[in-house]
């Protein structure tokens, strides 16, 4: 019986010594400098799209729209010229400026855009 009670006793007595030992060695120390800076997932939400970036935006689209149509059709530009202004206009309303500057300065369309780009579709060729 007392062989049982010091095994418990070791067990016990080494498994606090390595639960101090582990969370003393965590490094949970945040500088100031850390603690201020926004975290990746934060930035967007936090950042508006100006004005200036939105009417960009919204020629910008319309024109790759256009041309792209015209070039899958050949039919006339001022077809297109009215439904791919909706969509454009109607893809500003909810711009990020994460997604606003990939467009505009990267010629990059995300995911979130085509998704937009389908559902404004939708909506502006139901008119």
């Amino acid at each position: 019986m007392k062989n049982k009670y010091t095994l418990r006793l070791k067990i016990v007595f080494i498994s606090s010594c390595l639960a101090v030992i582990l969370n003393g060695c965590s490094d949970d120390k945040t500088t100031s400098e850390q603690a201020k800076t926004p975290r990746s997932w934060d930035h967007a939400h936090k950042t508006t799209v100006t004005d200036t970036q939105k009417h960009q935006f919204e020629h910008d689209f319309a024109e790759q729209c256009v041309t792209r149509e015209v070039r899958q059709s050949g039919n006339d530009r001022k077809q297109f010229a009215k439904p791919c202004m909706c969509i454009a206009t109607f893809m500003m309303q909810d711009l990020t400026a994460i997604e606003a500057e990939k467009f505009l300065k990267e010629n990059k369309s995300t995911q979130s855009l085509r998704i937009r780009f389908e559902n404004s579709a939708y909506h502006c060729l139901q008119k």
